[in-house]
């Protein structure tokens, strides 16, 4: 542990920080998980609430810079793409 104040006090806004980015990320996977199973279930309906969540959710993560922009883009891509599947 460092022994200035600043570097004491940015130790502790890091850990802090890494928490919140830890519970962001996982919030995108079970996102992305509840579109999956709507999706695995063939359940157009909840698949669409389901996608609309995740694309918020992204969206929210990317401009945060949690994730990087374009990997939640191609995420959301992929998803509306899977849901638009089941109509076929």
């Amino acid at each position: 542990m460092a022994n200035h104040t600043s570097a004491v006090k940015r130790h502790k806004q890091s850990v802090k920080r890494n928490a919140r980015n830890r519970a962001a990320r996982t919030r995108v996977k079970n996102v992305v998980k509840d579109v999956r199973a709507a999706i695995q279930a063939q359940n157009k309906e909840d698949a669409q609430k389901a996608l609309q969540t995740a694309t918020s959710t992204l969206d929210k993560i990317a401009g945060k810079g949690i994730i990087h922009w374009k990997k939640a883009a191609r995420k959301v891509s992929r998803l509306a793409r899977a849901v638009n599947a089941l109509g076929d």
